[in-house]
């Protein structure tokens, strides 16, 4: 691997646009994505759904001082109502093939947890499909907690694949 600096997570901006669509690209598997395989002409990757101050991305710089976003974290309200405001829920993570390894989605998981905390919640959210052990051992080495099954919920790959609902609180 060749050596690479992380830079502290941040907020996306809308000058990302174009590199998160091919990090979204290049990353999208059945492994963690219920939606299909994005296929040309592709479409902004900020949108009504997905706008910049709902992401924070992480960046390397290489030995040449080359700066490149290495992945992305989606944190969201999971709903419009009041009652509902103290929970975040992620919605998104990807990590470059090229930066896994390196604690790019760990980082990028507590700066999400850390900003949410920072506004008010208390809660953060989420859902990981079954078969995602990567995804589900790094949650749970954060504080996740599996708190419902919706079994067999997709079908994928041929397959049906359990919706795994997973949730913690963001105490000081």
């Amino acid at each position: 691997m060749p050596d690479l600096r992380t830079r502290p997570v941040r907020r996306a901006v809308p000058a990302d646009d174009s590199a998160l669509g091919e990090l979204d690209r290049a990353t999208w598997s059945t492994l963690h994505s219920v939606q299909p395989r994005p296929q040309p002409p592709y479409e902004s990757f900020f949108g009504d759904r997905s706008r910049p101050e709902h992401l924070y991305v992480s960046e390397v710089e290489d030995a040449a001082g080359e700066v490149r976003i290495a992945g992305y974290i989606r944190v969201v309200l999971p709903t419009p109502l009041a009652c509902n405001a103290h929970v975040r829920q992620i919605q998104g993570l990807a990590v470059a093939d090229w930066a896994r390894g390196r604690g790019v989605a760990r980082a990028l998981l507590r700066a999400a947890c850390l900003a949410a905390r920072g506004e008010g919640a208390s809660r953060m959210t989420l859902r990981v499909l079954g078969h995602n052990g990567p995804a589900r051992a790094l949650y749970e080495s954060e504080g996740f907690v599996v708190e419902g099954v919706l079994p067999g919920e997709f079908f994928l790959g041929g397959r049906y694949v359990d919706d795994v609902m997973m949730g913690r609180p963001l105490a000081p």
